[in-house]
């Protein structure tokens, strides 16, 4: 079997820049056995999770829902998907490729040196894939959730039998988020250490304002069991239910790297791992009051930290894992390239920064996504006003900003279709989905989805 985790970490390579330490705090310690103690777990947070430099990198994550071929609304038997990752894995793949809980299929870029060379190698890689899903009659699907199958876990292990518990104890929104969701996550430079519009600071500021505009421009997933959910973005949803203690941002209001360590210590422990037998669960045990009345080694640490899903996480990058899985085989490419023009290309970050600040008085005091302004994104869409305002210009800014990057002709011209198709007429792809089923009520139309 192809290796599974939940979120493949690029976090020690993709960015060039100095380390935010003085040498002394250690940065690898996920095979540590060490304790750490409370001032420890927070002095490597620190020192780990905001690598600062000039943003020279550039990552993708793309996942997918892997469907039959030609009928996407029948589902596909573990047996069948166990064959098709057996013959991936003998694929050579300049992209890592894992798994997820549900069969969902993922790559993660290596570092890139360019928005080009980032792109070639993803879209290589997929290309491969898809030549060998298709000689097992199967196909990659690009949409936020599965519009058509219940949660189903494909992967049978410790680690995801303990996620599994420990979300349930919310509700049904985990079991979604693991089997039936997708995402393009982009992961970028934390930035100078420098204040400025390419400061750590900044960027990290920047993230979670610009990001309700992300999810309102990318949303795709207004169905599950082939039924609208009345929110375009059914995926942003999901990870507001699962709850601000794992799937919500620190407040915005102080220095990145003190209030991240702050939410690291005050987050809940998902499972305490076990060399046998099944993982512990525990309940209303924070990893703070773990160092106090237990012993967690810097691999637990090391754990724990994968097992937290903001919607901006700082991993010495940033990754932004706000927007959802796009239709098509290409359509990953505008969203990775219009975030990487409003964040790498100074004058474009200073226009996404002027456009979204007022946006941030609507977003109050609460921490992503947890906030008026990022429910209205996940609900609405574009069909929100101001929402709608800013992506228009935010798209402006980032079409005059690619070729400066160096952007491929072909790459500028999707973002532009992109802005035509939807931005500018206040749409996305879910309303495109919800079109297609108010025209075919009553009638499979499967196929129509990755159109």
């Amino acid at each position: 079997m192809v290796e599974s985790q939940e979120d493949p970490d690029m976090s020690d390579s993709i960015s060039d820049g100095g380390d935010c330490t003085d040498g002394s705090v250690r940065t690898d310690f996920s095979d540590d056995r060490t304790a750490v103690t409370e001032a420890e777990v927070e002095a490597l947070v620190k020192g780990i999770c905001f690598k600062t430099g000039p943003p020279r990198t550039l990552g993708v994550e793309v996942e997918w829902l892997v469907h039959e071929l030609r009928e996407p609304q029948l589902p596909v038997t573990p047996e069948r998907l166990e064959a098709a990752y057996a013959a991936l894995r003998t694929v050579p793949l300049g992209s890592a490729l894992t798994v997820e809980p549900g069969g969902q299929l993922e790559l993660s870029s290596p570092p890139a040196a360019s928005l080009t060379e980032c792109i070639g190698t993803v879209s290589a890689d997929l290309d491969a894939v898809r030549k060998v899903l298709a000689e097992q009659d199967l196909g990659l699907v690009g949409a936020g959730h599965d519009p058509w199958h219940t949660p189903r876990r494909f992967l049978r292990e410790p680690r995801y039998d303990a996620m599994e518990a420990c979300l349930d104890r919310t509700g049904t929104a985990g079991r979604h988020m693991m089997c039936s969701s997708a995402s393009v996550q982009v992961c970028l430079d934390a930035g100078h250490e420098e204040p400025g519009p390419l400061g750590y600071t900044r960027r990290w500021w920047l993230a979670h304002q610009l990001g309700p505009v992300l999810v309102a421009a990318f949303a795709n997933s207004p169905l599950v069991g082939n039924r609208p959910t009345g929110w375009v973005s059914t995926r942003q949803l999901l990870w507001m239910e699962i709850g601000a203690g794992r799937a919500g941002a620190p407040p915005l209001d102080g220095d990145p790297r003190a209030t991240w360590a702050r939410h690291v210590l005050d987050a809940p422990v998902m499972c305490v791992r076990r060399d046998g037998g099944p993982w512990e669960v525990p309940e209303d045990l924070t990893f703070r009051a773990w160092t106090r009345s237990g012993a967690p080694t810097g691999a637990d640490l090391a754990y724990h930290l994968t097992t937290l899903f903001p919607p901006v996480r700082p991993r010495g990058h940033l990754e932004l894992r706000m927007i959802d899985a796009q239709p098509g085989d290409d359509g990953w490419i505008v969203p990775l390239a219009v975030t990487a023009a409003l964040f790498d290309d100074p004058e474009a970050a200073e226009t996404a920064y002027r456009t979204v600040k007022p946006l941030a008085e609507r977003a109050g005091p609460q921490p992503a996504p947890h906030n008026p302004l990022w429910l209205d994104a996940a609900r609405s869409g574009l069909g929100d006003p101001e929402l709608h305002e800013a992506a228009v210009t935010c798209f402006a800014a980032a079409l005059e900003a690619l070729p400066r990057l160096g952007a491929a002709p072909g790459v500028v011209d999707a973002v532009a279709a992109y802005r035509d198709r939807y931005v500018l007429r206040g749409r996305c792809p879910a309303d495109d989905l919800l079109d297609r089923l108010r025209g075919t009520a009553g009638r499979a139309h499967g196929k129509d989805i990755s159109a």
